[in-house]
C-alpha cells in the first residue's frame, strides 16, 4: 500500500522552469510530495497571468495537460505590494485549509526572491521547495530542450534582451543566439516563457505567436491557441458562413478565484 505523500501547490507562472520544477518533484525516486494544484496570479481585468501576459485560457489548457486544478489569484494591475501580499494570504490560507503542507517554487539562483517567500511563508505552516535551486542555469537549459519541452517566449525587457527575441521558440537555436551576459534561463529577468510541450504534459498545447507589441517597458509577444488562429484565418477568407467551436480539452477543472480585485486598468 503506498503511503499519503504531503500535499503541495506549484507556484506556476505558466513558463518553462515553473513546468520543469514540477517535473523534477514527479519524477523523483523518493517522491516527497504531492503536486494536487497550480497557483497562479492573473491580472484581473486583462485575464492574463501576471507578468507572462499569457491568456487565461492558455493557462487552463496547462492545467489540463497537467491533469491538475489551477487556482487563480485574480490581482490589479498595476499592483501594489500590499495588494498582492493581501491576495497571496487568501491563498495560502485557503491551502492550509485544504491540507497543503508544501509549495513548489522554480526559482534558480536570486536570493533575494527566495528570502521573500521563506519568509512569507515562515508562519504558515507551509514548507517551500525550491527543487532547481543552484543548478547550472546552461545545463539546466541545454536539458529541458534535449527532454523534448517546448516554450514560447512571451514577454522580453527590451533593456537586457533584443525585442527580436519575443515570440521565438525556445530551442537550442535560441539558446545559441542568446548574447554574452544574458542568462540562458532569463533568471535575471530578460525574458519569460509559456511551456506548451514537454514530459510533464500530457499532451502538447498548440499555439501560435500573434501580434508583438511593446508596452510598461517591456515587449510582449501574444499566444493564441492555435484553433483560434485558424478560425480567424478562415473567417478573413471567406465573407459568409458560419465556422463550428472547437472541441472541449480532454479534461478541464474550474477557476478558483480567491479575492476580488479592485477594478484597474489592464496592462
Amino acid at each position: 500500500m503506498n503511503a499519503v505523500l504531503p500535499k503541495a501547490w506549484m507556484s506556476w507562472s505558466t513558463g518553462k522552469d515553473s513546468a520543469w520544477a514540477l517535473h523534477v518533484i514527479r519524477k523523483q525516486q523518493q517522491q516527497q510530495v504531492e503536486i494536487v494544484a497550480l497557483l497562479t496570479t492573473v491580472n484581473a481585468s486583462a485575464a492574463r497571468v501576471a507578468m507572462h501576459a499569457v491568456r487565461q485560457s492558455l493557462l487552463d489548457a496547462q492545467a489540463a495537460a497537467l491533469g491538475l486544478p489551477v487556482v487563480t489569484v485574480p490581482i490589479p494591475s498595476p499592483c501594489p505590494n500590499a495588494t498582492y501580499e493581501q491576495a497571496m494570504d487568501a491563498a495560502i490560507s485557503r491551502a492550509r485549509a485544504e491540507g497543503v503542507t508544501h509549495m513548489v517554487f522554480g526559482d534558480l539562483f536570486l536570493e533575494d526572491i527566495r528570502k521573500y517567500r521563506e519568509e512569507k511563508l515562515a508562519s504558515t505552516g507551509i514548507t517551500p521547495l525550491f527543487p532547481l535551486w543552484g543548478l547550472d542555469t546552461r545545463a539546466l537549459a541545454q536539458e529541458m530542450v534535449e527532454s523534448g519541452l517546448g516554450a514560447y517566449v512571451t514577454c522580453v525587457d527590451p533593456s537586457k534582451l533584443d525585442r527580436s527575441f519575443a515570440g521565438r521558440l525556445f530551442d537550442a537555436q535560441f539558446l545559441s543566439d542568446l548574447p554574452n551576459g544574458v542568462d540562458p534561463c532569463g533568471e535575471n529577468g530578460e525574458f519569460h516563457t509559456y511551456a506548451c510541450r514537454g514530459p510533464m504534459f500530457r499532451a502538447p498545447i498548440l499555439v501560435e505567436t500573434g501580434e508583438v507589441v511593446e508596452r510598461d517597458g517591456f515587449v510582449f509577444a501574444d499566444l493564441l491557441p492555435a484553433s483560434d488562429r485558424q478560425r480567424d484565418r478562415s473567417l478573413r477568407r471567406s465573407t459568409v458562413g458560419r465556422l463550428g467551436r472547437p472541441g472541449p480539452p480532454e479534461r478541464q477543472f474550474p477557476q478558483v478565484e480567491l479575492v476580488q480585485a479592485k477594478e484597474q486598468p489592464g496592462e
